[in-house]
């Protein structure tokens, strides 16, 4: 090899290796720039306006007055002399505890009787899932009002049946359980989630059960469940988180009334914020409900190593 073909050579390589080196870098520079308004989106409307209103909370702001760094006097001032706070925390964990189990409850059991192969099985989901589309709407919540008010569609069916109906909506110990109702109402979700985890159960299992003796019920509780047990972990907080922060229709169909029975946390916070213009407390309040649901969430992601089974799972324990 001459001289001359050895600095080619050398200059061919040295011009491969700058090119390997910046090719490196020519894919994630595409990569941000393809999620480049993901990234604005995110640090400016969730990142920044979290962070703001962490400082806001430890201050006294009311669009009134000046800011005033106060410390924590209103996390201080919120577990300590406010008496509304503790009655709201009360209200959302039973309705939290209520709802979400009865959701997951009604989504399964539709989602196991439409796990069929029949003839119109389609148009029977579609219109199953229907409602949890409009369900959070201001629309249907304004309807579910006059459905459950005392001259409403549901007294009307009541009297048929000779019964004497009530103002569902206006009685302090029924009124929760309408809002709840209407959040069972709006399982489609979680149904078509349970639906897409049933379609992964394999039949043969089904089968072999069916061989040894087992019935349907045995099949549903020693098959069903702990296939389907991440799916439903899934549901589980999802359900959880979207209760937590229920507003609408306690805000349009009762108001948080009467005498406060369905005055859920959500409602004390946008109180606090847009009629009270308490800005700095009711964004204490706001991280004080994202600590509660963060905790909740914890539990139950601790609790799942008892009763959540995966593929990689040998003999009911975690493989390692």
């Amino acid at each position: 090899m001459n001289r001359s073909t050895a600095v080619a050579v050398k200059a061919a390589a040295s011009t491969k290796k700058r090119r390997s080196f910046l090719s490196r870098w020519d894919a994630p520079i595409a990569g941000y720039l393809f999620i480049l308004p993901w990234l604005l989106g995110f640090f400016g409307l969730t990142a920044y306006p979290m962070f703001l209103s962490l400082y806001y909370s430890f201050t006294d702001y009311t669009l009134m007055e000046p800011i005033s760094w106060v410390g924590f006097h209103n996390y201080e001032r919120i577990f300590t002399a406010d008496a509304k706070f503790l009655q709201s925390v009360k209200i959302t964990f039973f309705y939290v505890l209520a709802s979400v189990p009865l959701k997951l409850v009604a989504a399964l059991l539709v989602a196991v009787l439409l796990n069929k192969a029949m003839r119109g099985i389609s148009a029977y989901r579609t219109a199953i899932y229907f409602p949890s589309l409009i369900g959070g709407s201001i629309a249907v919540s304004l309807l579910w009002r006059n459905i459950f008010g005392i001259d409403g569609i549901f007294n009307e069916i009541l009297a048929k049946f000779g019964i004497q109906g009530i103002g569902w909506i206006t009685n302090p110990s029924t009124a929760l359980w309408t809002l709840i109702l209407l959040t069972v109402w709006q399982f489609g979700s979680s149904m078509v989630i349970f639906l897409a985890g049933l379609k992964q159960i394999p039949s043969d299992l089904y089968e072999a059960s069916g061989v040894d003796g087992a019935n349907r019920f045995v099949q549903f509780f020693k098959i069903t469940l702990p296939m389907l047990s991440p799916t439903l972990y899934f549901n589980l907080i999802m359900g959880v988180i979207n209760a937590f922060q229920m507003f609408t229709s306690a805000y349009v169909i009762t108001n948080g009334g009467p005498m406060n029975s369905t005055y859920v946390y959500a409602m004390y916070l946008y109180e606090r914020a847009f009629s009270r213009y308490q800005l700095g407390y009711s964004s204490a309040l706001a991280w004080i409900m994202l600590i509660m649901i963060v905790i909740v969430a914890a539990i139950i992601a601790g609790t799942s190593k008892y009763w959540v089974f995966y593929e990689t799972d040998a003999g009911g324990k975690k493989s390692k």
